[in-house]
């Protein structure tokens, strides 16, 4: 997650010479967050974690202030595409998503396409060890 060009359709979209802003405060950052999902947990203020019915999601937050980027790492069923929707939406900004044809996060049907994806390829990863 982080502030991408609006216009940007895809990932290729993003000029080689784009200044990203800052996010916001890591101490509005985790507020507006936990607006979305209030049972997360930010005791690790650098990494916080959400265990929902049936997903997770971890927000990799690092030590910046202002954040610069937010990683998160999400597992579970389509509900988890979802949720990284609706934060995206709460919180105004774009993600990156390497699973996406775009390789930018799509709301909705694009988002479940692309966390199957990522089980699959994670399954596959698994079967081959």
């Amino acid at each position: 997650m982080q502030d991408l060009p609006l216009a940007a359709r895809t990932i290729r979209d993003i000029p080689d010479d784009f200044a990203r802003a800052p996010l916001d405060s890591r101490a509005s950052l985790i507020r507006r967050m936990l607006e979305v999902a209030p049972t997360a947990s930010f005791t690790d203020p650098a990494w916080g974690t959400l265990d929902a019915d049936s997903f997770s999601v971890e927000f990799n937050i690092g030590d910046e202030d202002p954040v610069q980027c937010l990683a998160l790492h999400v597992r579970g069923d389509d509900a988890a595409a979802a949720f990284v929707s609706d934060l995206l939406a709460h919180l105004g900004y774009r993600a990156v998503d390497p699973q996406s044809d775009s390789g930018l996060f799509e709301p909705g049907q694009v988002a479940e396409i692309s966390l199957r994806r990522w089980r699959a390829f994670r399954d596959h990863s698994k079967a081959r060890s």
